[in-house]
């Protein structure tokens, strides 16, 4: 077992993110995770993502808030423990447009090996 306590999570900046407070709450240590890393988001109102696109799934899991989705053009909602893949390629938009921080966990691969 790895644990990490939550107040241990290092703070990570997510490129091309704004208004976006990251934490790492596994991954990329030793005896974490070998397959992907934990991400848990936190997105002050007007903060946001994209658009971009990465060449590996990812997976959202809202826990508070609510955050706006955009992906060619059609909008989602996410609310609280709504979850999502956003597929490889597939590019997207995020958007806080609510008054609240709104709080999201993201499940992503590791990065290819060079």
């Amino acid at each position: 077992m790895h644990l990490k306590r939550f107040a241990d999570a290092p703070a990570y900046e997510a490129p091309n993110h704004f208004g976006c407070y990251g934490l790492r709450l596994q991954g990329f240590e030793e005896n974490g995770p070998k397959n992907q890393w934990i991400g848990f988001s936190q997105f002050f109102p007007g903060g946001g993502a994209g658009p971009d696109s990465t060449p590996f799934e990812k997976v959202y899991i809202m826990i508070e808030g609510e955050m706006t989705l955009i992906i060619d053009g059609e909008e989602t909602v996410l609310k609280a423990l709504d979850s999502c893949v956003i597929q490889p390629g597939e590019v997207r938009v995020l958007e806080n447009r609510t008054n609240m921080t709104a709080k999201m966990m993201v499940v992503i691969p590791y990065p290819p090996k060079a």
